[in-house]
């Protein structure tokens, strides 16, 4: 063989390996599993969980989140990803692709006794927040990696207060969210078995308001009754008639829930006090039906105080959450997409949740929004504690699930709707008479 002629011959392989590797590269953007694959490799993993983990010792309560804010700066920088920071104290908002439209949305939201158990007393990660913050990143470092091929812009919303502090609410008031054309929220979930991907169309969480309410009377001695105003006899008629509310009042196909979890009032066996606090939380799969209870609520409240010669002060707590309601067309895509990445199989229809979530808020603020859950059971590890449990903890082995799938919606949604953008720029315009 002629030693000169080597390495031309060398270099011929290495370009059409070089051309089958961007190939794949350019396949694998398009392609879900492709993605999970990249998700579940080793090294990947292992940075997925160290990030976890360095969230989870610095547990922070809701607009405290300063240690996870920079967790998530560094490696955006580390990444390349451009952010802006902060939105609503703590919050991080980042951009990969184009900087053009379409735009597309990926949200997250920012004692249990083991090795990564949290450094700060009082604090955990009880709903699996820090882990949604890794699988984010995850999303975030798979996308950058197609940043080329991506065919719009694909936002990363890290939000601060999920747990009842309005940081949904703060974000879009900041801005955070304007221009989004569709927008993607994950949630683990204990009851979902590993590697399973589960959702449905319509609602899919209830709406969530919180009350309290003093019943005011006139204290006394217990021995002398007929010279008080009970407010304790007031307030527990008013217990008993909210039920009411749902069992006679309600459609029974209509779920709805009043529960009154909260009742203060008196300090001594043998004294009627001047008055007790009740409060509670109300759930509805729908707008209407969320309204209608509240305002029925403080009508009953009322009411029946009055009727125990008792006066009533009611307070809605705020923030409130409207219902997590799911696009149908996007629940089409999403079963389309998740079925590629994990089998059809392993999709699964989620029964609607009496539980809350603040993405619904997102909802208002955006066309077209879709929230879906990410499976984590796995029985051979033994018992699953549930989300707010204080034995609660998350099985790092759903993180590649998560960055893979929203890597993946956010990815193929952006090429469908960037051909959409593309056949309506094709249609000549026509002048009208």
């Amino acid at each position: 063989m002629d030693t000169a002629a080597s390495p031309l011959l060398l270099l011929l392989p290495l370009l059409l390996l070089a051309a089958a590797a961007a190939a794949s590269c350019r396949a694998a953007l398009d392609d879900p599993a492709a993605l999970l694959r990249r998700a579940k490799e080793a090294e990947f993993m292992e940075w997925m969980v160290g990030v976890r983990r360095r969230i989870l010792v610095r547990r922070e309560l809701g607009y405290e989140e300063f240690a996870t804010s920079e967790v998530v700066l560094r490696e955006l920088d580390a990444m390349g990803i451009p952010y802006r920071h902060p939105f609503a104290v703590t919050g991080v908002v980042a951009t990969v692709g184009t900087g053009r439209p379409p735009f597309v949305a990926l949200p997250v939201q920012e004692s249990v006794e083991w090795e990564h158990k949290s450094k700060v007393p009082g604090k955990m990660h009880g709903c699996g927040h820090d882990a949604h913050v890794a699988m984010l990143l995850g999303s975030a470092k798979i996308l950058q990696e197609h940043r080329d091929e991506l065919q719009g812009t694909v936002v990363l919303v890290f939000q601060p207060a999920e747990e009842g502090g309005g940081g949904a609410k703060k974000m879009i008031e900041a801005g955070a969210v304007e221009n989004i054309e569709a927008m993607f929220g994950i949630h683990i979930l204990d009851s979902v078995p590993i590697g399973v991907l589960a959702s449905r169309p319509g609602p899919v969480m209830a709406g969530s308001g919180f009350f309290e309410a003093v019943v005011s009377g006139k204290g006394g001695h217990a021995a002398l009754p007929h010279h008080t105003i009970d407010p304790i006899l007031a307030a527990s008629n008013v217990i008993l008639s909210l039920q009411q509310l749902v069992s006679r009042e309600a459609d029974p196909l209509d779920s709805q829930v009043v529960t009154v979890g909260k009742f203060e009032g008196g300090g001594a066996f043998n004294v009627i006090p001047d008055s007790v606090t009740i409060g509670g939380t109300f759930r509805a799969f729908s707008k209407e039906s969320f309204d209608r209870l509240k305002q029925r609520i403080e009508q009953v409240i009322v009411a029946q105080a009055s009727v125990q010669r008792c006066s009533a002060n009611i307070v809605f707590l705020e923030p409130s959450s409207p219902p997590v309601i799911n696009d149908p067309e996007l629940h089409d895509f999403f079963m389309k997409v998740a079925g590629e990445m994990v089998g059809p199989g392993d999709v699964r229809e989620k029964e609607p949740m009496m539980g809350a979530e603040d993405f619904s808020l997102y909802g208002e603020a955006i066309p077209r929004t879709y929230y879906y859950f990410v499976g984590m059971l796995n029985e051979t590890r033994g018992p699953q504690a549930a989300h707010h449990n204080p034995f609660f903890t998350v099985n790092e082995d759903a993180l590649p699930y998560g960055a893979a799938i929203q890597a993946s919606l956010a990815a193929r949604y952006l090429l469908e709707h960037q051909e959409h953008v593309a056949a309506a720029a094709k249609v000549e315009p026509r002048d009208e008479l």
